[in-house]
């Protein structure tokens, strides 16, 4: 009986006439060897094959399952079918060039907008390429502590330290790349990047300045499709919460979250709470807070240096945020109603008492209208002369 582990290949495996063969197909992901199926094929048909030669066959089948336990057991891999799609097989690196544009507009964010100290902003980009055995953030699961400090105070220290050691500890990360900060609302940074088919994964996280520890950004992308790298791919960008601070708007104190939640996505009604600087009620979903477009660079583009922040490429010309505009209705909100004033009025008579209410939150972009902030009823005069 012959077996070969090569790389790519097949273990073929013969019985000693020749009147039998099986082959076991077999992959190796991330350097560990995981077969994905095993085949017996017999060169007569069953049904004149002798029993001798039964028996062989099947001795060769049991040895294949054998076999196949054996390796999954040895490689720590459970065995199981491997999902081939997500395996990148191009032959060759790819480069690409990253635009952050941020679309977080007053029209399409009104409730608690910054203005000042400071005005709406974002942190600069960090990202990472790298394999299936790594994430840099991962929703429903709990921030590390480079995560909590870049998305709470913008310190990325902790973080890209923690990527390096996940690249030298399990070589899971094959580049580290950053983009300048966006230095308003709108805006937009620009950075490359290279790929390779064993790191294939695009992963990054942009922190929403000023916030509690509020963050947009990407979890595993895979640009590789089989052996071809994506072209061009554009992704709406929302943001997240990352589970370390309970702050509830823009401009909130420090309030750390005890015990810590895990990474959570915000929504128009996530967290359920009106004080919630992105919650919108009468949206189902809210608008994108910004995008990102990634597209190939061709072999003959010069591979350039991250862009440093400009005033053009900073501020976008033509439509390129103006025709993503949307007017994001923001109703009037009031405070509860105050005690009843005194009643007061001449004695015989009816009086009049007060209350009123002020508003906490004024309308725009055609939101409802702020109800009446006074209100005033009939009475018995509490003293009376």
């Amino acid at each position: 009986m012959h077996v070969w582990l090569g790389e790519g290949k097949k273990i073929v495996n013969h019985d000693s006439n020749g009147d039998s063969f099986a082959e076991t197909k077999k992959e190796i992901i991330h350097g560990v060897v995981i077969v994905t199926s095993t085949q017996l094929f017999c060169r007569k048909p069953h049904q004149n094959l002798t029993s001798m030669e039964k028996m062989t066959c099947l001795k060769v089948n049991c040895w294949l399952r054998w076999l196949t336990v054996t390796l999954a057991l040895l490689s720590g891999v459970p065995a199981m079918p491997v999902d081939v799609d997500r395996v990148c097989m191009a032959t060759s690196a790819a480069k690409y060039r990253l635009t952050f544009t941020s679309q977080w507009t007053q029209t399409a964010f009104p409730k608690h907008y910054p203005l000042y100290r400071p005005p709406a902003q974002w942190s600069p980009i960090i990202g990472v390429t790298h394999s299936s055995d790594y994430h840099i953030w991962q929703r429903n699961e709990y921030a590390s502590n480079g995560v909590r400090e870049f998305s709470e105070r913008g310190e990325a220290w902790t973080l890209i330290k923690e990527v390096e050691a996940a690249g030298e500890r399990i070589q899971s990360v094959y580049g580290l790349f950053s983009a300048p900060a966006v230095v308003g609302g709108t805006g937009q940074a620009t950075t490359e990047f290279e790929v390779y088919a064993r790191h294939s994964l695009l992963s990054f996280i942009v922190r929403i300045v000023p916030s509690p520890d509020w963050f947009v950004g990407i979890d595993s992308l895979n640009l590789c499709e089989g052996d071809n790298w994506i072209e061009n791919i554009s992704l709406d960008l929302y943001p997240y919460d990352a589970g370390t601070d309970s702050g509830f708007t823009f401009s909130s104190p420090n309030f750390e979250t005890i015990p810590q939640d895990k990474i959570t996505q915000i929504t128009a009604s996530f967290p359920s709470h009106p004080a919630n600087s992105f919650y919108y009620p009468r949206l189902k979903h809210l608008p994108p807070i910004a995008k990102v477009s990634l597209t190939k660079i061709k072999n003959n583009q010069i591979f350039s240096l991250p862009i440093q922040p400009t005033q053009s490429n900073q501020i976008p010309s033509g439509n390129e945020i103006d025709g993503s505009l949307i007017n994001t209705p923001l109703d009037c909100e009031v405070s509860v109603w105050s005690p009843w004033g005194l009643c007061k009025g001449q004695c015989g008579e009816k009086g009049v008492k007060h209350r009123t209410r002020y508003i906490h939150m004024h309308p725009a972009n055609n939101g409802a209208a702020c109800p009446p902030l006074e209100e005033k009823k009939l009475c018995i005069p509490d003293n009376c002369v």
